[in-house]
Protein backbone atom coordinates (compact mmCIF):
# COMPACT_ATOMS: atom_id res chain seq x y z
CA UNK A 1 0.00 0.00 0.00
CA UNK A 2 2.92 2.46 1.25
CA UNK A 3 4.22 1.80 -2.48
CA UNK A 4 1.03 2.48 -4.33
CA UNK A 5 0.93 5.77 -2.44
CA UNK A 6 4.48 6.73 -3.12
CA UNK A 7 4.04 5.81 -6.92
CA UNK A 8 0.61 7.73 -6.63
CA UNK A 9 2.75 10.87 -5.48
CA UNK A 10 5.24 10.83 -8.47
CA UNK A 11 2.56 10.45 -10.78
CA UNK A 12 0.33 13.25 -9.79
CA UNK A 13 4.06 15.46 -9.73
CA UNK A 14 4.63 14.28 -13.31
CA UNK A 15 1.81 15.06 -14.59
CA UNK A 16 1.04 18.40 -12.71
CA UNK A 17 5.28 19.39 -14.53
CA UNK A 18 3.98 18.29 -17.59
CA UNK A 19 0.72 20.08 -17.70
CA UNK A 20 2.68 23.06 -16.65
CA UNK A 21 5.23 23.38 -19.15
CA UNK A 22 2.42 22.58 -22.30
CA UNK A 23 0.67 25.64 -20.41
CA UNK A 24 3.62 27.43 -20.28
CA UNK A 25 4.89 26.50 -24.21
CA UNK A 26 1.03 27.26 -25.54
CA UNK A 27 1.39 30.64 -23.71
CA UNK A 28 4.83 31.48 -25.10
CA UNK A 29 3.58 30.27 -28.60
CA UNK A 30 0.62 32.90 -29.09
CA UNK A 31 -0.37 34.04 -32.39
CA UNK A 32 0.03 37.73 -31.61
CA UNK A 33 -3.09 40.11 -32.45
CA UNK A 34 -1.25 42.57 -34.15
CA UNK A 35 0.52 40.59 -36.80
CA UNK A 36 4.20 41.72 -38.06
CA UNK A 37 4.53 42.66 -41.85
CA UNK A 38 6.93 44.45 -44.60
CA UNK A 39 7.12 45.54 -47.72
CA UNK A 40 9.77 46.86 -49.33
CA UNK A 41 10.46 48.54 -52.87
CA UNK A 42 13.48 49.66 -54.96
CA UNK A 43 13.99 52.75 -56.07
CA UNK A 44 16.34 53.42 -58.99
CA UNK A 45 18.99 50.82 -59.95
CA UNK A 46 19.94 49.66 -56.35
CA UNK A 47 18.08 51.59 -53.73
CA UNK A 48 15.87 49.79 -51.22
CA UNK A 49 13.47 51.06 -49.07
CA UNK A 50 11.90 48.37 -46.55
CA UNK A 51 9.31 49.03 -43.80
CA UNK A 52 8.58 46.26 -40.84
CA UNK A 53 5.49 47.06 -39.09
CA UNK A 54 2.59 45.56 -36.59
CA UNK A 55 -0.57 45.51 -38.44
CA UNK A 56 -3.81 46.66 -35.44
CA UNK A 57 -7.15 45.89 -36.69
CA UNK A 58 -9.76 48.51 -36.23
CA UNK A 59 -12.42 45.95 -34.86
CA UNK A 60 -15.29 48.75 -34.41
CA UNK A 61 -13.11 51.19 -32.51
CA UNK A 62 -12.74 54.92 -33.27
CA UNK A 63 -9.45 55.45 -34.04
CA UNK A 64 -8.44 59.05 -34.82
CA UNK A 65 -8.90 61.15 -31.97
CA UNK A 66 -9.61 58.66 -29.25
CA UNK A 67 -7.10 55.50 -30.01
CA UNK A 68 -4.57 57.34 -31.65
CA UNK A 69 -5.11 60.40 -30.15
CA UNK A 70 -4.82 64.06 -31.82
CA UNK A 71 -1.59 65.58 -30.23
CA UNK A 72 0.52 63.20 -27.85
CA UNK A 73 -0.16 60.46 -25.62
CA UNK A 74 -0.24 62.02 -22.16
CA UNK A 75 2.68 60.32 -20.39
CA UNK A 76 2.73 56.97 -18.70
CA UNK A 77 4.74 54.59 -16.36
CA UNK A 78 6.19 53.53 -19.89
CA UNK A 79 7.27 56.87 -20.67
CA UNK A 80 8.08 58.22 -17.59
CA UNK A 81 5.42 60.17 -17.74
CA UNK A 82 6.91 61.94 -20.73
CA UNK A 83 3.69 62.69 -23.61
CA UNK A 84 4.81 60.77 -26.69
CA UNK A 85 4.08 60.14 -30.16
CA UNK A 86 1.78 56.98 -32.07
CA UNK A 87 4.29 54.33 -33.02
CA UNK A 88 2.52 54.17 -36.64
CA UNK A 89 1.55 50.97 -35.91
CA UNK A 90 1.52 48.01 -33.03
CA UNK A 91 3.96 46.66 -30.55
CA UNK A 92 7.55 47.02 -31.98
CA UNK A 93 8.59 50.18 -33.35
CA UNK A 94 7.62 50.37 -37.04
CA UNK A 95 10.84 50.69 -38.75
CA UNK A 96 12.05 51.78 -42.82
CA UNK A 97 14.98 52.10 -43.99
CA UNK A 98 17.03 52.94 -46.77
CA UNK A 99 19.99 51.48 -48.31
CA UNK A 100 21.38 54.89 -50.31
CA UNK A 101 20.15 58.86 -49.24
CA UNK A 102 16.42 60.14 -50.49
CA UNK A 103 14.99 63.12 -50.00
CA UNK A 104 11.53 62.63 -48.07
CA UNK A 105 9.18 65.76 -49.23
CA UNK A 106 11.94 67.65 -50.43
CA UNK A 107 13.67 67.27 -47.19
CA UNK A 108 17.10 64.99 -47.35
CA UNK A 109 17.91 61.75 -45.41
CA UNK A 110 20.73 59.65 -45.09
CA UNK A 111 20.95 56.14 -45.70
CA UNK A 112 20.05 54.29 -43.09
CA UNK A 113 17.37 52.55 -40.59
CA UNK A 114 14.77 54.73 -38.45
CA UNK A 115 11.62 54.28 -36.45
CA UNK A 116 8.70 56.36 -37.70
CA UNK A 117 6.41 57.97 -35.21
CA UNK A 118 3.62 60.45 -35.92
CA UNK A 119 1.58 62.82 -34.21
CA UNK A 120 -1.72 62.74 -35.50
CA UNK A 121 -4.44 66.31 -35.72
CA UNK A 122 -7.51 66.62 -37.80
CA UNK A 123 -6.11 68.75 -40.44
CA UNK A 124 -1.99 68.22 -40.52
CA UNK A 125 0.26 65.35 -39.32
CA UNK A 126 3.57 65.24 -38.15
CA UNK A 127 5.22 62.16 -39.55
CA UNK A 128 8.83 61.54 -37.64
CA UNK A 129 11.89 59.57 -38.34
CA UNK A 130 13.75 58.62 -35.33
CA UNK A 131 17.35 57.60 -35.20
CA UNK A 132 16.34 55.00 -32.36
CA UNK A 133 14.96 52.23 -33.98
CA UNK A 134 15.00 49.24 -31.43
CA UNK A 135 12.52 50.17 -28.99
CA UNK A 136 8.65 48.69 -28.12
CA UNK A 137 6.23 51.25 -29.16
CA UNK A 138 6.97 55.54 -28.64
CA UNK A 139 7.54 55.31 -24.82
CA UNK A 140 11.47 55.67 -25.21
CA UNK A 141 11.05 58.07 -28.09
CA UNK A 142 13.11 61.04 -27.26
CA UNK A 143 13.07 63.97 -29.74
CA UNK A 144 16.78 64.99 -29.52
CA UNK A 145 17.26 61.73 -31.57
CA UNK A 146 14.78 62.73 -34.73
CA UNK A 147 16.73 62.87 -37.91
CA UNK A 148 13.56 64.47 -39.94
CA UNK A 149 10.52 65.59 -39.32
CA UNK A 150 8.04 66.32 -42.57
CA UNK A 151 4.49 67.88 -41.85
CA UNK A 152 1.52 66.21 -44.34
CA UNK A 153 -2.23 66.09 -45.47
CA UNK A 154 -4.16 63.10 -44.09
CA UNK A 155 -6.48 62.08 -47.40
CA UNK A 156 -9.46 60.37 -46.77
CA UNK A 157 -9.30 56.66 -47.92
CA UNK A 158 -12.05 53.32 -48.77
CA UNK A 159 -12.17 51.56 -45.06
CA UNK A 160 -8.86 49.74 -44.31
CA UNK A 161 -9.45 46.89 -41.52
CA UNK A 162 -5.86 46.32 -41.05
CA UNK A 163 -3.26 48.95 -41.06
CA UNK A 164 -0.76 48.86 -44.00
CA UNK A 165 2.04 50.57 -45.43
CA UNK A 166 2.42 50.54 -49.37
CA UNK A 167 3.73 52.40 -52.25
CA UNK A 168 2.46 54.04 -55.01
CA UNK A 169 2.25 56.58 -57.56
CA UNK A 170 5.87 54.98 -58.64
CA UNK A 171 8.06 57.17 -61.23
CA UNK A 172 11.30 55.01 -61.59
CA UNK A 173 13.22 57.09 -58.65
CA UNK A 174 10.54 57.87 -56.40
CA UNK A 175 7.24 56.83 -54.89
CA UNK A 176 4.33 57.92 -52.76
CA UNK A 177 4.41 56.41 -49.22
CA UNK A 178 1.09 55.72 -47.47
CA UNK A 179 0.50 54.59 -44.17
CA UNK A 180 -3.81 53.17 -44.44
CA UNK A 181 -6.12 52.53 -41.71
CA UNK A 182 -9.54 52.72 -41.20
CA UNK A 183 -10.83 55.97 -43.49
CA UNK A 184 -7.49 57.33 -43.83
CA UNK A 185 -4.32 57.85 -45.73
CA UNK A 186 -0.86 59.83 -44.11
CA UNK A 187 1.38 60.46 -47.48
CA UNK A 188 5.05 61.28 -47.86
CA UNK A 189 6.60 61.12 -51.13
CA UNK A 190 10.83 59.71 -51.13
CA UNK A 191 12.74 60.57 -53.97
CA UNK A 192 16.73 59.80 -54.97
CA UNK A 193 19.16 62.00 -54.12
CA UNK A 194 20.52 63.17 -57.74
Amino acid sequence: MKRFGSILIVFIILTFVLEFQTTAFAQGGRVKLSLRASVSQTLGADTEVKIVYSRPGVKGRIIWGELVPYGLYPGNQYSKNKPFPWRAGADENTTIEFTNAVTINGKQLAAGKYSIHMIASKTEWTVIFNTKNDGWGSYSYNQEEDALRITVTPVKAPHQEWLVFGFEELAGTSATVFLHWEKLKIPFTIKLVE
